[in-house]
């Protein structure tokens, strides 16, 4: 059975939303950077740490991580700072 939604391995990075790493104070390097990215297609990319092994024991019981999903943070002022890029729905 199909899912609902899949993604589009062809889209591309249209344009970051908020401010890098770097501008945040969240990486000191290049080689390390959380990030958030819309793509061409309207669907949103993360670059975070992957803790899916870290919160496995511990997520809320409605919460499910498929096989090829991982969980992934970032800093709270990453995404703070990306709010006034982001459409209201």
């Amino acid at each position: 059975m199909a899912r609902p939604w899949e993604v589009n391995p062809h889209a591309q990075f249209r344009r970051r939303l908020g401010k890098t790493a770097a501008e945040l104070g969240n990486s000191r390097t290049t080689n390390d950077c959380p990030d958030i990215w819309e793509l061409d297609n309207g669907d949103i990319a993360i670059v975070g740490r992957d803790v899916t092994t870290a919160f496995a024991d511990r997520l809320p019981p409605d919460v499910r991580i498929g096989a090829d999903e991982r969980l992934v943070v970032i800093p709270r002022n990453m995404l703070s700072a990306a709010k006034p890029d982001i459409p209201d729905a």
